[in-house]
């Protein structure tokens, strides 16, 4: 796409089309002004996005671009995830975090290309989006300088509402919620309200991906997923490209309530954020690729992966997607991934994902090594010899700790009444 350089000043904005996005531009034109041109950069979220692109012209954008990145977030950054089995803190698998580097890259191709001197975004000033955009676009072009009305302006949801509707500026046709969502391929996040404080029950009505447990299904649904060297390929037989499996699979885990997540976490800039997700694939894809790697991955192998896994999911959540040690990280554990080609079988049933069985070629279990029936190859003698050469760095240490006087005897007389 050839982009021809706009006349005068512009600000490229990173848009969604929510209440954040849509006062930004006026504020940045009334503030800075300049020009604004907004990108909205599809990643999977579930909403009419050539309609929030057409309504950022009417609020008085003078461009308005509409990026489908569905398969390259797919295949570029979720893939990724998948094959790091990316976590942050055990519980979060990064749904939100992995897509900002993505979008930074998009605005500031689009920026760069129009010859604009800013590039702008809707995140708030005690967020991690913002350090996770503007990292990103200081690796791909410093000479970028950032705007960021939210942060700058220090406005409220309710200064916003108001903010808009003094000015006529065109806002979705619902109303703006109570809480703040995003969502892509690979999950949806949910945050604010009354969910601020951590000991509310999350109410049902944030959630739209996952079904409420009256509609849990009462019998158990199955899925077998099929990997090829790390990433999943195949759902049921049928290859799928990974942002289709992506979105089949929300669809059925989700109809069995799997997914939901909630959890105070810490957020890079110093604070904790009590989160709530429904991310249905993730949880069941991860779930699979962990189970397969640990039937033909060596013990050693799966105890270092695990380390940089949590190295992995720390650098994405922190914004470090863009940095020599991910690079690093990432080659890392691609080289891991050869033999992680198999299936994995997953049930479904009452909120909850178990792994019921794997299988592949490339197995480094072996059942005749296993085994406790007939056909047992292991040669339970030499185990002797095993202990002697392990135990010889701790023989005799505890020799101190042992007391002999400590072990009494206790004998047990049984009487037996014998028939008269």
């Amino acid at each position: 796409m050839k982009l021809a350089h706009f006349d005068g000043d512009l600000a490229v904005l990173a848009y969604s089309g929510g209440l954040d996005t849509s006062v930004a531009i006026n504020w940045i034109k009334e503030k800075y002004a300049v020009e604004v041109a907004t990108v909205i950069v599809d990643v999977g979220q579930a909403e009419d996005l050539q309609e929030a692109a057409d309504r950022a012209l009417e609020n008085g954008a003078v461009r308005s671009f509409l990026v489908d990145a569905r398969d390259e977030f797919a295949d570029r950054f979720i893939a990724e995830a998948i094959k790091a089995n990316a976590m942050y803190e055990g519980r979060y698998p990064l749904s939100t975090a992995l897509a900002r580097p993505l979008i930074a890259q998009k605005i500031a191709s689009i920026a760069t290309r129009l010859g604009a001197k800013y590039v702008a975004h809707g995140c708030t000033g005690k967020g991690n989006d913002q350090v996770r955009i503007e990292l990103a676009l200081k690796a791909l072009n410093p000479a970028l300088s950032v705007i960021a009305p939210i942060r700058e302006w220090n406005m409220n949801r309710d200064d916003e509402v108001a903010y808009a509707a003094a000015r006529g500026i065109k806002l979705r046709k619902s109303q703006p919620s109570r809480y703040s969502t995003d969502e892509n391929l690979w999950g949806r996040s949910i945050e604010g309200g009354d969910l601020e404080d951590a000991s509310v029950e999350p109410p049902e009505e944030i959630y739209q991906w996952t079904s409420h447990m009256e509609k849990w299904p009462d019998k158990a649904s199955y899925v077998t997923i099929q990997f090829e060297h790390g990433l999943p390929v195949a759902l049921e037989g049928r290859r799928l490209p990974l942002s289709q499996l992506a979105i089949e699979l929300n669809r059925i885990a989700g109809a069995n309530g799997v997914g939901r997540i909630d959890h105070v976490e810490d957020r890079f800039v110093g604070i904790k954020s009590r989160e709530n997700y429904e991310c249905p694939a993730a949880v069941v894809i991860l779930q699979a690729h962990r189970a397969l790697e640990g039937l033909v991955l060596s013990r050693e192998l799966l105890q270092f992966k695990s380390f940089v896994e949590g190295k992995f999911s720390e650098l994405v959540y922190n914004g470090f997607w863009f940095s020599d040690l991910m690079e690093s990280v990432r080659t890392f554990v691609s080289s891991t991934q050869e033999n992680v080609t198999g299936e994995a079988r997953v049930r479904l049933y009452k909120g909850y994902a178990t792994v019921s069985g794997v299988k592949s070629d490339r197995s480094v279990y072996r059942t005749s090594l296993s085994t406790y029936s007939r056909g047992d190859s292991f040669d339970q003698r030499a185990a002797e010899g095993f202990i002697y050469i392990v135990g010889l760095p701790v023989s005799g240490v505890a020799s101190s700790e042992f007391d002999a006087s400590d072990v009494q005897e206790r004998t047990v007389e049984r009487k037996i009444q014998k028939a008269a």
